[in-house]
C-alpha cells in the first residue's frame, strides 16, 4: 500500500506546474498604462525580469593563481 502512495503522489503534483501563454479573458479590458508610459505594456513585457530583479554577477572570480598586490593597510592583529 506504501509503495503506492509516493508514485500517485508524484504523479498528481506533476500536472500543477503546467505553463500557457498568457490572455486576457474574454470581455475583460487589459490594465491602464502606467503613469508616464507611452503604451500600455504587454504580457512578454511584464513577465521579463529587469536587471534590478535579476542582477549580474559584478565580482571577478580568481581564474589563475596569481599572487595579491601588496595592501599598506593590511596590518598584522594586535595581542
Amino acid at each position: 500500500m506504501r509503495a503506492l502512495i509516493l508514485p500517485v503522489l508524484i504523479l498528481s503534483l506533476a500536472g500543477c506546474g503546467a505553463r500557457g501563454t498568457l490572455k486576457l479573458p474574454e470581455g475583460e479590458a487589459p490594465p491602464p498604462a502606467p503613469y508616464g508610459a507611452a503604451a500600455t505594456p504587454g504580457p512578454d513585457d511584464l513577465t521579463t525580469a529587469t536587471t534590478q530583479q535579476r542582477p549580474q554577477r559584478s565580482d571577478e572570480l580568481l581564474r589563475n593563481s596569481e599572487e595579491r598586490p601588496n595592501d599598506p593597510f593590511q596590518l598584522p592583529p594586535q595581542r
